[in-house]
């Protein structure tokens, strides 16, 4: 699947959360859509959609900003094997500590 991940307007960016960790189908899927600030750096990007799509006092698909793509009630967090796709056309895998570039 392709997914193409377009400028917001003002200050936000839309970027594209990518579940491959513990497929299992084999193949990666785009469930969600987060906004985060256009002047981050890409590392602020990232981990503000990480943080965004992670479950802490709620389900994380209630966190303002993001627009769902996956079926059901319900989704499991971002995790290491996941990934993050810039408006910018750079993919990014969440590793241990930090993100590798892919």
């Amino acid at each position: 699947m392709t997914v193409h991940v377009k400028d917001s307007s003002d200050n936000k960016e839309t970027v594209a959360v990518i579940h491959a960790a513990f497929s299992t189908k084999n193949a990666p899927t785009t469930v969600a859509f987060v906004e985060v600030d256009k002047s981050g750096t890409d590392t602020a990007k990232l981990e503000a959609a990480f943080m965004l799509t992670n479950s802490i006092n709620d389900g994380w698909w209630n966190n303002e900003g993001i627009t769902t793509m996956f079926d059901g009630k319900t989704c499991r967090s971002t995790s290491v094997g996941d990934m993050i796709l810039l408006a910018s056309g750079k993919k990014f895998e969440c590793e241990n500590f930090g993100w590798k570039e892919v």
